[in-house]
């Protein structure tokens, strides 16, 4: 261990020994609220030095950790130039694109795979759960024991899989793999099995079927798990850097990660472009994580206390 990670581990026991002496209104509690406020500024300074870098000058982004001086503010220091750029446009074989279309397609794979992974996972959990049929054991098992191996072991048939059926450099490529998730599916297994089963019965009885009683009955049970695990299938494929740089080839169906490291390639190195992008490529996933944010929490701690 270095001394940060020292230091790290003596600032979390000093803040858990602070939270069990110290009750509100104390001064130990009053320390323990400034040492959690200082926490939370130093998980906010990175935040806060990408968004002054994306609009400082190339010229001074090494020069100042955060913003220049402010007797030096002017045109030369700080400027939109950055996003200017990242909107401008580049000219291809296909025609000139724009970061929008970069950032749309990454909004179109992570939304529609958060969406089928969400549908079909459930699916998979709620039958898992709620039939008894033979070989239940073994799949749950054969499932499970999916989760251990590697990704990075599979892209080489996955890759001579997609090209066997003319999916290379099609959005499928993407989507079809990432459908069905076996995390999932065990996630809304271990949902499932905490809804009383004369649930089910009843709602047989009024004349439902399977997929009425799915739908309108045992989803709306679990929403925090549901929330939990679109936001984690969204983050999943919004951050994919290896499956777009690997199967996909056209430049106009490339995602935000992929075109985003473009930007500092061998010969030309645009930081503050660079950061620019990254600092929109955050946004959406910001709104959805604060958006399901009580959902999240909820689902990681749902089963957590049995009765």
């Amino acid at each position: 261990m270095t001394t940060i990670h020292y230091v790290l581990c003596g600032f979390v026991a000093l803040v858990a020994g602070l939270s069990i002496a110290g009750p509100r209104g104390s001064a130990l509690g009053l320390v323990r609220l400034g040492l959690l406020a200082l926490a939370a500024g130093l998980t906010l300074t990175p935040f806060a030095w990408l968004l002054c870098a994306t609009i400082k000058d190339p010229s001074v982004m090494m020069v100042h950790s955060f913003l220049p001086p402010l007797t030096s503010w002017g045109s030369g220091t700080l400027t939109l130039d950055n996003f200017r750029m990242l909107f401008r446009g580049e000219a291809t074989a296909h025609g000139t694109i724009t970061f929008g279309l970069y950032l749309a397609n990454s909004l179109f794979l992570a939304s529609t795979q958060t969406v089928v992974a969400l549908v079909l996972s459930s699916l998979g959990g709620y039958a898992l759960a709620m039939y008894e049929f033979r070989g239940r054991t073994a799949l749950m098992t054969f499932m499970l024991g999916t989760m251990m191996i590697p990704g990075m072991i599979l892209m080489a048939p996955l890759y001579r899989l997609l090209y066997g059926v003319g999916w290379l450099d099609t959005w499928w490529s993407l989507l079809v793999p990432g459908a069905v998730s076996a995390f999932g599916i065990f996630l809304f297994r271990q949902a499932f099995s905490q809804v009383p089963k004369e649930l089910l019965e009843a709602a047989r009885i009024d004349g439902a079927g399977e997929v009425r009683i799915w739908w309108q009955v045992v989803m709306p049970l679990v929403r925090p798990m549901s929330g939990a695990f679109c936001l984690i299938t969204f983050l999943g494929s919004w951050n994919n850097f290896l499956g777009p740089q690997v199967y996909l080839s056209s430049q106009e169906k490339l995602t935000l990660p992929v075109v985003l490291n473009q930007y500092l390639d061998v010969y030309q190195q645009q930081y503050g472009v660079f950061l620019a992008g990254t600092l929109i490529a955050i946004i959406p996933a910001a709104i959805l994580f604060f958006a399901l944010q009580k959902e999240f929490v909820s689902g990681l701690t749902s089963g957590a206390v049995k009765g």
